[in-house]
């Protein structure tokens, strides 16, 4: 049976963290993170509960001075006080000076050990899935493969690359994109920019079949929205961010998407809410240098149709599966050959249980290459979130987050271009995109 997170109100419930703290440490393992953070957040979690008794008692201590000093302070007010009263109320009044000091101390102790632990939780990702694989980047499971890969070479038809291809239908522009905005950036111009708007249209139609809501969401959000959904953890190096204004450019819509029931509680009869989100993205793409240079496959800006949902922890496992199956009817309807994938923990991202990726096969490179993913990050997000429901018995529980991209527009792009490349350098079109491209069911190289 898989573990199911109990329910409480920090980033990882603090009662998983005291009352089975090796479950944390085998995830941490699994991820090949830092197993001694697990004993370090136990110990400040010791700390603060300390500082808090210590702040407790000194505190009821100070009320109860509060309480005997009242009276008195009447009586020597009003002339009635005897000579031992008046005694008494210079005693307790001194004590109550000491005692405001070691109150004063005793908050600010407990706020730093608060800080300490919550910081030190922070860094602690979502607990790993059972039945997630072990390992690293390269020790994912292969769960399936669906569609034919052509016979090129069978076929007599040389093949280009999508950077070719799209240098022919003058649909992909690097060198004037690299001219206006640097490395990894590119123009979609002529039938490159109707493939956009196809492949976008065809993504929100899927989606809104399946009850998904489109959302145009804000693509610069605040620091709790980032930090909130786990992009400031380990993949704080690949995110943008604006200084000046205290703003971070997302690089997925699911962190504006997830955010946007921030601190909310939301009607059980209403979940699953599922949206759909298209947006541009932003990564700064750091430690990929040499990676993917040539062409639109590894680039700092895109755009995607993301889908988010907001569920019950219970129904979070057949949510994630139904984000698969959706993802996996995409890219069947481009007819593009892809294998799906078990990502392995080591290559989770902070907030996720378990990820499966779809990787289509792109013929220039005779492999696989990731094109979408979807992510069960069960009720981790919520709680940083502050994302609430209520059970049968009215008390109010995290939900769980699932999020899954339906398609990343230039990775879709390359896999379109190279797989349904023609000897004579056109590219036919997948018949679920020919009503988004005004009925064409061949592209041809512009002269």
């Amino acid at each position: 049976m898989p573990f199911r997170l109990p329910y409480a109100w920090r980033m990882l419930d603090v009662r998983v963290l005291r009352d089975t703290p090796d479950v944390v440490r085998a995830s941490q393992a699994a991820r090949s993170e830092d197993v001694t953070l697990v004993d370090r957040a136990i110990a400040a979690d010791a700390e603060r509960r300390a500082a808090a008794l210590t702040f407790d008692t000194a505190r009821a201590e100070q009320k109860d001075l509060g309480k005997a000093i009242g009276p008195l302070q009447g009586k020597v007010k009003s002339g009635k006080a005897t000579d031992a009263e008046a005694a008494e109320l210079d005693e307790l009044m001194q004590r109550a000076t000491l005692l405001a000091d070691t109150v004063t101390k005793a908050e600010q102790a407990q706020r730093e050990a608060d800080a300490k632990f919550s910081s030190l939780l922070s860094h602690i990702p979502n607990l790993v899935h059972p039945a997630a694989p072990i390992g690293g980047e390269e020790d994912f499971v292969t769960v399936e493969t669906i569609g034919n890969i052509r016979d090129f070479a069978a076929e007599g038809v040389t093949v280009r690359d999508h950077l070719e291809l799209g240098t022919l239908h003058k649909a992909i522009d690097v060198e004037r994109g690299a001219k206006v905005s640097g490395s990894r950036f590119y123009y979609l111009t002529g039938v490159g920019a109707e493939l956009e708007f196809a492949l976008v249209n065809h993504a929100l139609a899927m989606a809104r079949a399946q009850g998904f809501t489109p959302v145009v969401p804000p693509t610069l959000v605040r620091e709790e929205a980032m930090e909130g959904t786990g992009f400031l953890g380990q993949a704080a190096e690949n995110v943008y961010h604006l200084k000046d204004d205290e703003m971070y450019l997302v690089g997925t819509a699911e962190v504006p998407l997830a955010a946007y029931h921030m601190d909310e509680i939301l009607d059980p009869n209403s979940l699953p809410l599922r949206y759909a989100g298209f947006s541009p993205c932003f990564r700064r793409e750091a430690g990929s240098h040499g990676k993917d240079t040539r062409g639109i496959i590894r680039v700092h800006w895109f755009d995607k149709v993301e889908m988010f949902s907001f569920t019950r922890v219970e129904d979070a496992e057949a949510e994630h599966e139904r984000f698969l199956q959706w993802e996996k009817d995409f890219f069947t309807s481009l007819e593009i050959p892809f294998r799906v994938i078990d990502t392995a923990t080591g290559d989770l991202g902070l907030s996720a249980a378990r990820k499966f990726d779809i990787e289509a096969w792109i013929p220039s490179q005779g492999t696989f290459r990731e094109v979408t993913s979807t992510s069960n990050c069960t009720d981790f997000q919520a709680r940083r979130l502050r994302i609430r429901t209520r059970d049968n018995s009215g008390a109010t529980t995290p939900v769980a987050t699932i999020n899954g991209t339906l398609v990343a527009v230039p990775r879709a792009i390359v896999a379109l271009l190279e797989n349904h490349q023609q000897s004579d350098g056109s590219v036919r079109v997948p018949a679920a995109l020919q009503p988004w491209l005004h009925g064409r069911t061949l592209l041809e190289p512009v002269q």
